[in-house]
C-alpha cells in the first residue's frame, strides 16, 4: 500500500535527485556500450590483425627483394609472410627487384606463404666481421639488385585485372625507388585508381619521404601500415576477444544491479 504525501521541499529534492539519476543512466550507458563494443571488435576480423586484409582475402602480394633489404626488413618480410599465410585467404605472389615476376599463381592458398618465411628467418649468429649471416634463398644470386617498383607493381596490376572481382594488391617494399622509376610508378598507382584496383602498402620501416611519396599519388585511397617483424607477427589472423571491455560491462552491470538492489526507490510531487 502506498500513499502520496505532498512536500514542499520536492524542488531540492528533485535537485538532489538528479546526479544520482545521471550516476544510473552513465552506469546502463556504459555496461550497454562495452556489450556492444567487445561483440563488434569478436566479431570483426580485420581488427587487431597486423597487415589491413581481411581473414579471406583475395590479393596479389608484391614483394621487393631488390639490394636495400637488411636484417630488420627480411623480419619484417618474414613477419608480414608468417601473418598473412595464418589467413583462408588467396594469393598470387609477384617479386620483383629491376624486373617483376610472378612467384605464385592467382589462387595460391594463404598456406602457401608460409614455406618461404625460413627464407627470411635471419639466424642469431653473425659473420666473423659482425654482419648478419642471411639465409640463403633462390633470388640471392640471380634476382636481387636494383628497385623499379613500377615493374612489380605493373604486373600486379595485370593479374589484377584479369580477375573477378578485384583483388587487393599489396606492396611489400620498403618504398626506396629508384629516383628515375618514380614517375612511371605514380601512372602505374594512377591506373590502379582508375582501373578500381584497391592497393595497399606495407612498409618495411621505410623513410617518411617514400611515404609521403605513396600517400600522395594514392590520395584519399592510401592504406600505408607498417610491417610486423618476426617477433611481432600473429600466430593467428583472427581477434582475440576483448576481455578487459567485457569485464568493463560486467562491473557496470553488476553496480547498476546494487544500486537498483539498495536504494530504496522514493517518489514525490510538489505540494
Amino acid at each position: 500500500m502506498s500513499a502520496d504525501i505532498p512536500l514542499a521541499d520536492a524542488g531540492e529534492l528533485r535537485r538532489r535527485a538528479r546526479p544520482v539519476r545521471a550516476l544510473t543512466a552513465l552506469l546502463a550507458a556504459a555496461a550497454a556500450g562495452c556489450t556492444v563494443a567487445a561483440l563488434v571488435i569478436a566479431l570483426s576480423p580485420r581488427t587487431r590483425t597486423l597487415v589491413p586484409l581481411g581473414h579471406k582475402a583475395n590479393a596479389v602480394m608484391v614483394l621487393d627483394l631488390s639490394a636495400s633489404i637488411s636484417a630488420d626488413t627480411f623480419s619484417r618480410i618474414a613477419g608480414t609472410l608468417r601473418t598473412l599465410s595464418t589467413g583462408d585467404g588467396h594469393f598470387a605472389l609477384v617479386i620483383f627487384s629491376d624486373l617483376a615476376y610472378e612467384a605464385l599463381p592467382p589462387g595460391t592458398p594463404a598456406s602457401d606463404l608460409a614455406p618461404l618465411v625460413r627464407f627470411f628467418t635471419v639466424p642469431h649468429q653473425t659473420a666473423s666481421d659482425g654482419s648478419p649471416i642471411f639465409p640463403a634463398n633462390p633470388w640471392a644470386d640471380t634476382f636481387t639488385g636494383g628497385t623499379t617498383i613500377s615493374s612489380g607493381m605493373k604486373l600486379a596490376l595485370q593479374i589484377a585485372l584479369a580477375q573477378r572481382p578485384r583483388p587487393t594488391v599489396v606492396l611489400v617494399s620498403d618504398l626506396d625507388d629508384n629516383p628515375a622509376d618514380l614517375t612511371t610508378l605514380a601512372g602505374v598507382l594512377a591506373e590502379d585508381r582508375r582501373d578500381k584496383v584497391p592497393v595497399r602498402v606495407v612498409g618495411l620501416n621505410p623513410a617518411p619521404q617514400d611515404v609521403a611519396f605513396f600517400a600522395t599519388v594514392l590520395g584519399q585511397d592510401a592504406h600505408i601500415t607498417y610491417a610486423p617483424t618476426l617477433d611481432q607477427a600473429a600466430p593467428e589472423q583472427t581477434t582475440p576477444f576483448p576481455w578487459p571491455l567485457a569485464i568493463l560491462a560486467l562491473v557496470a552491470a553488476i553496480a547498476l544491479g546494487l544500486r537498483s538492489s539498495w536504494v530504496p526507490k522514493l517518489d514525490w510531487r510538489k505540494s
